[in-house]
Order: C-alpha cells, then sequence, then structure tokens
C-alpha cells in the first residue's frame, strides 16, 4: 500500500487542495483497481474512483491521523461500490478486472489452451456475480490488497470475525462453483487440488 507523508494529510486537513491533489496523485490507481475489481466496468469505476476521492475531500477534516490513510481512503470506495452493488439486480464482472495484473493468461496461447483459459474466466466471473457485496470486498482487500483483518475490520466495519466468516463463506462458494465445472473447462480437475486456492 502506497505510504504519504503525514504532512501532506495534515494540511489537506487544513484546506491547502494541492496537498489533497498529491494524495490523490498518489492513490488514483489503488483507488481505482479497487473500483474496477469490485464494479468490473472500467467507466463506472472511474465514475467511482472520482466519487470515492469526493467523498473522501468532503470528509478530511474528520480523519483520524491515528489511522492508516489508504485503508480509510479505500474502505470509502469500497463502501461507495458497495452501495452500487446493492443498487443493481446483477453485477457483471469480467475475470480481467478481478485478476491481478502478473495472473493475466499468457498473450499466445495455442487454441485449445485459449478455449479452456475462457470457460474457466467465465466460471470465475459468474462465481464471483454470485458473491454478496460485502463479500467480494473482503476478498479484494484480502487477496489483491493484502490487508490484515484488524485493516479489513476497519475498512468494512465489522468485527474481525464477521470479516473471518465472510472470507470463509466466499471461498467455500467460489470453490464450490468450481467443483461443479466440466472436466473440458477444468483440465486440473484430474489433478489432486482441483479448486484454485482461493
Amino acid at each position: 500500500m502506497v505510504e504519504v507523508p503525514q504532512d501532506w494529510i495534515k494540511r489537506s486537513q487544513d484546506g491547502e487542495g494541492e496537498y489533497f491533489d498529491r494524495l490523490v496523485a498518489a492513490y488514483q490507481a489503488p483507488v481505482y483497481n479497487l473500483c474496477l475489481r469490485m464494479l468490473g466496468n472500467p467507466g463506472e469505476a472511474e465514475d467511482a474512483t472520482q466519487e470515492s476521492f469526493w467523498r473522501a475531500y468532503r470528509a478530511i477534516r474528520r480523519y483520524n491521523l491515528g489511522r492508516p490513510f489508504g485503508t480509510w481512503l479505500l474502505a470509502i470506495a469500497a463502501h461507495h461500490c458497495i452501495d452500487l452493488l446493492r443498487s443493481r439486480k446483477t453485477a457483471p464482472t469480467s475475470l480481467e478486472a478481478l485478476q491481478p495484473q502478473q495472473e493475466l493468461l499468457d498473450p499466445s496461447p495455442g487454441p485449445e489452451l485459449s478455449a479452456e483459459a475462457a470457460e474457466r474466466e467465465r466460471a470465475l466471473s459468474a462465481a464471483m456475480e454470485k458473491l454478496d457485496p460485502e463479500d467480494r470486498a473482503a476478498l479484494m482487500m484480502r487477496y489483491w490488497y493484502d490487508m490484515s483483518y484488524e485493516e479489513m475490520s476497519e475498512a468494512l466495519s465489522l468485527s474481525t470475525g464477521a470479516v473471518k466468516s465472510r472470507l470463509h463463506r466466499a471461498r467455500r462458494t467460489l470453490a464450490d462453483q468450481w467443483s461443479t465445472l466440466p472436466a473440458k473447462a477444468d483440465p486440473q480437475r484430474r489433478k489432486p487440488h482441483a479448486a484454485p486456492a482461493f
């Protein structure tokens, strides 16, 4: 997670706009990536990122300097995305938006591997769409941002036990969805560890 000088935050709280601009520049990518992975649509993610920073700007004077700024900011973005997801019946999400960049597929696989990979992508995307928005946010914070349970608890306004419960339920749901794939969609099914390590 990005770390910025405390002075930037203090001066932003004092109303010095140029320092808030510096905070936006420093945290633009993490906030956008969270919104993209939550919403699955680049245009919606851009709008949600702007709204998240606007909400942070309006609340900056109430920010507690003893709390990690990145966690506070991602919490604002996550709650906004959760509200957006709950306001619509379905939440289409592309796997490309959900996967960390380094895990994306090789750009030049053969036709058979491409078909298998596409099937796995569709299956994981469908499974993610079925998750409760807060469960999805918990997964993103834990596995894409490597947040501790305590940070997630603070960000999602849940107890640590509730966070662990949400993660367990989300992982189990994804594993159950994965186990129902036809063998052609999951060629690793024949191996001892069929489901991905969620």
